[in-house]
């Protein structure tokens, strides 16, 4: 083996230089002990030598051929620069009897400016660059480039340009298209697809609310059909890799929600400030739970995102809801001290567990202020009225009753309305949880009179009703009334809803209120469609009893809104429009006036202000005119109502039913709630292992 060794040197080196090998390598073995045989034979040690044997060599070159050092000291190789292809040095320690070799350092071509005759650029780095085809954008490799290998290229890829100049080139070189950067394209190998794959289908299953069991049972075997007739078998059977069993897909929504929640504490914590939103409320399976959303401004605009779902292991008192959200303020390290105002359902006067849940809130936040919900003002407000068009609700509730808790009545019912050609064939069921529906309830039901005067058994005591024109124009007028304030109402609702525009709804409420009311007491009903059209319908006109009525009513509802919506002088008005603003705001100190006198100065600035919603051109404005655009930020930061949460319930509802009252609705409620979409391509690279097991 030796020889073999020596023969191979032989070829580059003298004598003196192989015999020197010979010897050292000797020294070598009986320093450490090593049979010459016994190193020869073992296949790990062999490259080893064989490098040994080049080190030598490579030292007699550089004239620097060592003395061997004593055995209690380290054998250091000297320290020298190698030039281009050179080997590298060997470096091994005696005591620990070990050899630790380099490998030969790849050679490295460089590119020379001629090779752009031949349609090549260079790409990577200048020292060791790649060779990339200017034409087809291609990118070979180091060694690619040789202009033999280039001009191969050229003329075997691109044969019609093989005798271009230079200049031709150059010219396509410069070009806009070429100055880009190419895109890397990664591909990912099958399991890390049909992870990324589980991920996005368990995200959609998590946004409709569906069972996990829908995955596995209906999504795969309908994509592997849809794949198999599109394509062939052989693309069906990939979609088997894609992970979507019950227990898999519960995991996948945990981490998509998991996610969410980092993204959304990141936000929270480089925030200027948020406003919180909170109510609480009982699921199918008896537990209480706590919904919490935020508002908060974020990358210029503000955004609104679900805080915290959680249930309420033991009692639901004000105290049990606090120590909730304030461990979650505590365990993600979200500061109490930027929270500006905390809305709920339960008013300043209410002694409930919700206000005190919102006063122990304020006192870890004290710069925090609370709201009460202004959808609930305005239900309030609503259910006074005279007692004579109470009497005439509380008959129609009875009868819709009548017949909605009989089923036998109500298909009963659907039959005649269907062979009388009627346009609606039920009647709707009356709700004081759902205030909304009153409109809707009172309107079905004057609709189908005729129908009802028909079905109606003349044994029911209030089957009378329905002939007496009287009570049919109260029933008209309520109808009306209720329908104009759902509307107004369903105006007041929706995402980013400030206190502007509840404020702007109520005030054109109450100017209609008096309009409507002067309107009555000149005998005019045309504000009141469905009134109207019974008037004309029977050929009469309202008795002066109904129409004191109606108007009471109308401006009893007026002096009512009054109180829970008062007319105050509005110090934040310049936040509304602060290019009418002529003299300074009572809330702004001289700098911030300044500050706002610079802003609406600026004529850019007054461009945006047409385009853009009232929070995003505040929050627009944060890096260009920072403290004043923060303090209109502050005013809009709080909710106006609480439809985030009546939302939030009715989807949790939807979600967790009674044939899954043992799901952890949580994870489902944090991806269905909030604006922020999951990075998918992120919880994949953290999973160490990609594998279709389940």
């Amino acid at each position: 083996m030796i020889a073999h060794f020596l023969c191979i040197l032989s070829y580059n080196v003298n004598t003196f230089v192989i015999l020197n090998v010979y010897t050292k390598l000797t020294m070598f073995c009986t320093t450490n002990s090593l049979p010459m045989d016994l190193l020869l034979k073992q296949g790990s040690l062999k490259q080893e030598v064989e490098s040994f044997c080049y080190q030598i060599v490579s030292e007699s070159h550089d004239q620097k051929v060592g003395i061997l050092q004593s055995e209690d000291e380290h054998l250091q190789p000297s320290v020298s620069k190698n030039s281009e292809g050179e080997l590298s040095r060997v470096k091994f320690i005696s005591n620990s009897n070990k050899i630790t070799t380099f490998s030969k350092k790849p050679k490295r071509r460089k590119y020379d400016e001629s090779y752009l005759s031949f349609g090549f650029t260079y790409f990577g780095n200048r020292d060791a660059p790649h060779a990339q085809c200017v034409l087809c954008k291609k990118i070979l490799s180091n060694s690619s480039l040789a202009p033999s290998k280039l001009r191969r290229h050229l003329e075997t890829k691109h044969a019609a340009y093989k005798d271009k100049d230079i200049s031709f080139f150059k010219q396509h070189l410069d070009s806009p298209e070429n100055n880009k950067p190419p895109t890397p394209k990664i591909v990912n190998t099958d399991n890390e697809s049909a992870t990324e794959a589980s991920y996005n289908v368990s995200y959609h299953i998590a946004l409709s609310g569906e069972a996990h069991t829908i995955g596995e049972l209906l999504i795969k075997p309908c994509a592997k059909d849809v794949v198999m007739r599109m394509f062939d078998e052989q693309y069906s059977k990939k979609i088997d890799a894609v992970q979507l069993s019950n227990s898999t897909v519960a995991r996948r929504i945990k981490d998509l929600a998991a996610d969410i929640e980092e993204e959304l504490v990141c936000r929270l914590k480089i925030c200027d400030g948020f406003s919180l939103q909170l109510d609480e409320s009982a699921d199918v399976s008896g537990l209480a739970v706590l919904l919490v959303f935020v508002r908060y401004r974020f990358n210029k605009s503000i955004e609104e995102d679900l805080l915290l779902c959680e249930s309420l292991q033991s009692n639901a008192t004000g105290e049990e809801i606090f120590n909730c959200i304030n461990s979650f303020m505590q365990k993600h390290e979200i500061e109490w001290e930027k929270c500006v105002d905390v809305c709920s359902d339960a008013s300043r006067a209410m002694d409930g567990k919700i206000a005190e849940a919102v006063t122990l809130i304020k006192y870890v936040a004290p710069e925090s202020t609370s709201s009460h919900c202004l959808l609930y003002r305005h239900a309030l407000a609503v259910k006074t009225m005279p007692t004579s068009l109470k009497n005439v609700l509380d008959q129609a509730v009875q009868i819709i009753n009548y017949i909605k808790a009989r089923p036998h009545q109500s298909r009963l019912l659907k039959i005649l309305c269907e062979e009388m050609g009627a346009q609606h064939t039920a009647l709707l069921l009356n709700t004081e949880v759902r205030w909304l529906s009153r409109g809707k309830v009172l309107v079905r039901l004057f609709e189908l009179r005729r129908e009802l005067l028909v079905f109606m058994d003349s044994a029911f005591r209030l089957s009378d009703c329905l002939t007496n024109s009287s009570w049919l124009l109260r029933l008209a007028y309520l109808a009306d009334i209720f329908t104009k304030l759902n509307e107004v109402n369903l105006s007041m609702q929706g995402k980013n809803v400030t206190v502007f525009t509840v404020f702007d709804k109520m005030s054109s409420l109450l100017r209609k209120l008096e309009f409507w009311a002067s309107s009555v007491e000149e005998e005019n009903f045309d504000c009141f469609p469905t009134l109207s059209d019974f008037l004309t319908e029977i050929n009469s006109t309202v008795d002066k009893n109904i129409c004191s009525a109606i108007v009471q009513h109308l401006r009893g509802l007026r002096s009512t809104l009054l109180k829970y919506f008062p007319v105050t002088n509005d110090i934040h008005a310049w936040v509304r429009n602060p290019f009418t603003v002529t003299v300074k705001p009572a809330s702004l100190v001289a700098r911030d006036y300044e500050s706002l006198i610079d802003l609406t100065s600026d004529s850019q600035v007054k461009q945006s202000f047409s385009e853009l919603s009232l929070n995003d051109f505040w929050s627009s404005l944060i890096q260009e005119y920072p403290s004043v655009a923060w303090h209109a930020v502050r005013v809009l930061l709080p909710f106006a109502t609480m439809h985030l949460c009546e939302t939030g319930f009715s989807y949790y509802a939807a979600t967790k039913t009674k044939y899954r009252k043992r799901l952890d609705a949580a994870p489902h409620m944090r991806i269905r709630l909030s604006n922020i979409t999951p990075n998918i391509k992120r919880i994949c690279d953290k999973k160490t292992q990609k594998h279709c097991s389940h």
